[in-house]
């Protein structure tokens, strides 16, 4: 899927996530929306953009696909 897109996606999930009053909460909300309702591909492109610095990404999503990553990583 074009990384735009995606990046998009994952902003209007943020903001969505954005009016919990725990940031914490807010984060992994999202981290687990990711999880459960993404495809493992569009994760994988969506951790890379990340990785590669992250255009686009707003920060609390940023801080949700790190968290996803590391969720990843220590279930793989």
């Amino acid at each position: 899927m074009n990384i735009d897109t995606l990046t998009r996606m994952v902003n209007d999930i943020a903001n969505y996530f954005a009016a919990e009053p725990d940031h914490a909460t807010g984060v992994a909300g999202v981290a687990d929306h990711l999880k459960k309702f993404w495809d493992p591909v569009m994760r994988r492109q969506i951790i890379e953009h990340l990785q590669g610095g992250g255009a686009g990404l707003e920060p609390l999503a940023k801080e949700a696909v790190q968290k996803l990553a590391s969720l990843q990583t220590t279930t793989a």
